[in-house]
């Protein structure tokens, strides 16, 4: 019996990596395309694509909200396995993508697009992503990972510093080019 339940675990578990490698390549992949998209759009360089009702634009943040509220009633209620797991997680990582992308926009209502708190919250949910799709678990982290993981760490942190400088300059640099290019688009 006791070999019967961890092949469940075991299975269960790298179904659920399995399915957030999923969730994380569509999450990256829609934040990549939105902002390519309305890049273009507020540009001109492609036709305006935006959806308004009533005179109001309505954000691609409300795409994904309608979204997650689908894949999670579905997931709720159907619980799929296999293939339509797979859909399932690569339209959460879209939701998740289309929503988070907006995310300075939950904070500062009426905000520019281009805040860098959206950048920041994507890189979150990636990480967030990423340990679900390839950590290891806490049982199989033994002595001799100690080091290989504190020398990892130190990269990262390395890593997030030079993210956080990097992410500063570019603003810098580029903050007000892009919130006048979306003024310039504006109706």
């Amino acid at each position: 019996m006791q070999t019967l339940i961890t092949s469940e675990h075991h299975q269960q578990r790298e179904t659920t990596h399995k399915l957030a490698r999923f969730a994380l390549f569509s999450f990256i992949v829609t934040f990549i395309l939105s902002r390519v998209f309305v890049f273009l759009i507020m540009s001109k360089a492609m036709p305006n694509l935006y959806f308004f009702m009533g005179g109001t634009h309505v954000h691609h943040l409300n795409y994904g909200i309608f979204l997650l509220a689908a894949v999670a009633g579905y997931s709720v209620f159907r619980r799929p396995t296999g293939r339509a797991a797979e859909v399932t997680a690569l339209l959460y990582g879209m939701a998740m993508g289309l929503t988070f992308d907006e995310f300075g926009m939950w904070l500062h209502l009426g905000g520019s697009y281009w805040q860098r708190a959206s950048v920041d919250a994507v890189i979150v949910v990636s990480a967030l992503f990423g340990l679900l799709a390839f950590a290891r678990t806490l049982k199989r982290f033994e002595n001799k990972h100690f080091w290989s993981f504190l020398v990892l760490l130190g990269f990262l942190l390395g890593f997030a510093a030079v993210i956080y400088i990097a992410g500063i300059r570019l603003g810098d640099m580029m903050g007000q080019p892009l919130r006048e290019l979306e003024s310039a688009s504006s109706p």
